[in-house]
Order: structure tokens, then C-alpha cells, then sequence
């Protein structure tokens, strides 16, 4: 069992939705919880809340989607707080359209923070990890990425390569003691969510912040591979839907999301609104 006490953690977009909810949930543990998000504000705010909880917060205001500056990043990270333990990949930005209405700056921001970014950060982090053997990666994707959504289908391709990307690295790992974790939560009670107003269907469960920070405490503390935060009705459609992709495209037809989600698609481009963490 990883011990989580005294590590130090670096956390992407932690300054809000459930970055901020995993930077208590370690402060808890008592580790050093270097948050990054480009909200200085957000940023001193939570890692006073870390300092509180009994963490030790630092903040570093930075932009990870410009991926040519992240070697600058780790330097600066590795200059204050010192050799990093745990990365968690969380920053993610969310579009809703029908695909022909994304351009070509919508598909390259939503890649580059959700999967670029994460694979570069990881890149640089990775080499200190190797030579220490010891580490741990852990990865927020998404239900989205397991099987793609109407209307979010760059997101969905983001954390789909993200999960693949994982399972990648995680075997090339193998022989040594540096895990890789991804976690896949469904419908969160926050980010999006909360900022387009989703209707709650009977039976759909909705994770509370809380509960997706506790699965990646105890995703880093037992090495878990990966960690679908859903019911098990969807995780039994998740699995069934790779046998068979006609049937869980069916399923999707079927259940009415498609016209949900084209309702949220032009719910969010009417509001002009992006959702990032």
C-alpha cells in the first residue's frame, strides 16, 4: 500500500471543480499538494484549505495547454517542492456541439489540455520516477472515454486516448514501482453538470465531488488500474458495448441521449460557455 503522507503531489486543475475536491482529500493525508491552474486566485484560496486540513499547499499559476513552456513548469515545480511522487492529470476542457460546429481551434484546445498536456507533463515527470522506482501517475478520464457521446465527441476521443494511453505506459511500467491509475467518472455532481443544468434521469447515478477525490486517494494507496465511478448497469453497458458496438449504439438511440445531449450542445453554445477544471 502507497503511503500518502509527506509525498509530493503535483495536481492539474486544482483550483476548481473536482481538482479542488482531490486537493482536500490529499490535504487529508497529509501531502504537499502542488496545485496548478492558471486562477492564482483559486490557487491560493485551495491550498489555504490544504495548509488547514493539515497538507501543505503551494501554488503555481500556469497554462499546461501551452505544452512548449512545461519543461519550464517542472523545473520551477521541482525547484520549490522538490522530486514529485504522484502526478494527477486533471485539467480538462469540455465542448458540446454537433461536430460539424467544432472548429478547428475547439479540436486542438479540448486534445491539447485533456490529452497532450497530460502525456508531455507525464513525459518530463516520468525520467525522476524511473531513476527513484517509485511513483505514481494517476489519470482523470471519463465514462465518455469508454464509450463516445453525442455531441461531445472530441472530449469523449480526448479521454478515450487517454484510457488507451494508460493502459500503454501502465505495461511498459511493469517490472517496476511506478503505477499508472486511471479513473473514469460518469455524471459528476459539479463542472459541467452544475453549469448546464443536466437534468437527473431515474436511475443514473451521480457521483458527488467527494466521493470521485476518495476513489483516487485509494486509487493511489492500492495501485488500482483503473476505476469506473458508475453503476453497474453502466459498467456492464460499457463492457457489453466493446462486443458488441451495434447493440450499444442501439442502446444510445434507445434511451433518448442523443436528443439530451443536443439540447445540452445548444444550451452551451448559446451561453457561449466552455467547462474547464
Amino acid at each position: 500500500m502507497t503511503i500518502i503522507s509527506g509525498k509530493t503531489v503535483v495536481l492539474t486543475g486544482a483550483s476548481g471543480g473536482i481538482g479542488a475536491f482531490i486537493a482536500r482529500a490529499l490535504a487529508k493525508e497529509h501531502a504537499t499538494v502542488v496545485g496548478v491552474s492558471r486562477s492564482q486566485e483559486g490557487l491560493e484560496r485551495i491550498c489555504a484549505e490544504v495548509d488547514a486540513l493539515g497538507g501543505k499547499g503551494i501554488s503555481i499559476p500556469f497554462d499546461i495547454s501551452k505544452l512548449e513552456e512545461l519543461p519550464n513548469l517542472v523545473e520551477k515545480i521541482e525547484a520549490i517542492a522538490g522530486s514529485v511522487d504522484i502526478l494527477i492529470n486533471n485539467a480538462a476542457i469540455e465542448k458540446w456541439r454537433p461536430f460539424q460546429n467544432y472548429t478547428l481551434e475547439d479540436i486542438q484546445s479540448i486534445l491539447t489540455l485533456n490529452l497532450h498536456a497530460p502525456m508531455e507533463l507525464t513525459r518530463l515527470l516520468l525520467p525522476g520516477m524511473i531513476e527513484r522506482n517509485s511513483g505514481q501517475i494517476v489519470n482523470i478520464s471519463s465514462g465518455a472515454g469508454k464509450k463516445g457521446t453525442p455531441f461531445n465527441s472530441i472530449y469523449s476521443a480526448s479521454k478515450a486516448g487517454l484510457i488507451t494511453w494508460s493502459e500503454g505506459i501502465r505495461n511498459e511500467l511493469a517490472n517496476t514501482n511506478i503505477g499508472v491509475s486511471v479513473i473514469c467518472p460518469g455524471c459528476t455532481n459539479a463542472g459541467m453538470f452544475l453549469a448546464l443544468d443536466i437534468p437527473k434521469t431515474k436511475g443514473l447515478h451521480i457521483a458527488e465531488p467527494t466521493e470521485v477525490a476518495d476513489v483516487v486517494i485509494q486509487a493511489i494507496m492500492q495501485n488500482q488500474k483503473e476505476v469506473i465511478i458508475d453503476s453497474l448497469a453502466i459498467k456492464v453497458f460499457f463492457a457489453v458495448s466493446q462486443l458488441f458496438p451495434e447493440w450499444g449504439d442501439s442502446m444510445i438511440q434507445k434511451s433518448g441521449a442523443v436528443e439530451t445531449n443536443r439540447s445540452l450542445a445548444q444550451k452551451q453554445m448559446q451561453a457561449k460557455s466552455v467547462v474547464r477544471n
